[in-house]
């Protein structure tokens, strides 16, 4: 008997799961906040293991002798310890085809509501005690679309995506990702820019999509910012840790951004001590109103994509572990 453990209870269908893996598989559901709440007894028959917010350590991994495949229930697979995990003999994969509109949609929706004004008219039309005038206000934010330079930080299956629909709606588009073989930008009627200093130098908006990675930890700070055209509009969807809020803050002050769209943080859920930056948003400050916006890591969210996930995710878990037919796979030294 083979068991697959799902450690949490989101974006499970039992009768799905059931069906696609068996008879000879047992699945195990458990809800813990992490995984050093789970029983050793769990944890020495599993040999799949399905994880969506958890965190992967090498401790972690000696608590699974039987552990032969992690599949990551998302994108993202910076949580997993993948140098352990090879060394041990298990296979990584993620779940890279879930979600990618819901994301690249929501990068565009946190760009339109900045550089079309709609949060900064919002909250001064519900301003106390009395809201601003009925006109609109004059702000370094409100800029014509086709005006716009938007700069794509990495052109993988989101950042294309997300591309794509900045063009649609009249921007030029120019990317960077060295890892891209060269005629990309031809087959997409985008631009490419050969150096990150190049794309920040034109970047009116400047929309995150890469992963975290040793390189791309930090990547966008004070330096990166101190390029932009001043007024900019920085959007990350991607991870947290890739922009420096403190370097977000102080361009936000100076006016060398003009706004800023966060789906993700440096530290999710955000706790105390909290960066000044959130410490202002919480705040309402009044220099900071409608110039950011905060969802909680939700762009990928639609019913849809919670299918997906369930779906995507048992698939490549069967693929490899039952029929020995790898797909998604996480090469260990993928950076």
């Amino acid at each position: 008997m083979t068991t697959i453990l799902y450690t949490e209870s989101v974006f499970t269908d039992e009768a799905f799961e059931r069906d696609l893996f068996g008879s000879g598989v047992e699945i195990v559901r458990r809800n813990v906040g992490r995984l050093a709440d789970l029983e050793d007894d769990v944890c020495a028959r599993t040999e799949g293991l399905m994880l969506f917010r958890h965190f992967l350590s090498a401790a972690d991994l000696a608590r699974f002798p039987k552990l032969r495949v992690v599949v990551r229930m998302g994108v993202g697979y910076d949580r997993i310890d993948r140098a352990e995990a090879a060394r041990l003999g298990v296979t990584v994969c993620n779940c890279p085809d879930y979600g990618t509109t819901e994301v690249a949609d929501h990068a565009v929706a946190l760009m339109m509501a900045l550089r079309r004004a709609v949060l900064l008219h919002h909250e001064a039309q519900r301003r106390a005690p009395e809201p601003a005038p009925w006109t609109p206000i004059d702000d370094p934010l409100v800029r014509r679309l086709s005006s716009l330079t938007v700069g794509i930080v990495g052109l993988g299956r989101i950042g294309t995506a997300a591309a794509l629909r900045f063009k649609a709606f009249g921007c030029k588009v120019v990317f960077f990702d060295p890892a891209l073989p060269n005629g990309v930008e031809l087959a997409l009627g985008l631009e490419r820019a050969s150096r990150l200093t190049e794309l920040l130098r034109r970047s009116d908006v400047l929309s995150i999509h890469v992963p975290l990675t040793r390189e791309t930890r930090g990547m966008i700070g004070a330096d990166q910012i101190a390029l932009l055209p001043r007024g900019a509009v920085i959007v990350n969807t991607a991870r947290g840790p890739v922009l420096d809020l403190d370097a977000v803050e102080q361009g936000l002050r100076s006016g060398q951004l003009a706004g800023a769209g966060l789906d993700v943080l440096p530290v999710e859920p955000p706790v105390a001590p909290l960066p000044g930056l959130l410490q202002a948003y919480r705040a309402r400050a009044p220099w900071l109103e409608g110039r950011l916006v905060v969802t909680p890591h939700s762009a990928f969210a639609s019913p849809e994509a919670h299918e997906d996930i369930k779906r995507k995710s048992a698939e490549t878990m069967r693929a490899v572990l039952l029929d020995h037919t790898p797909q998604n796979v996480i090469p260990p030294q993928a950076e």
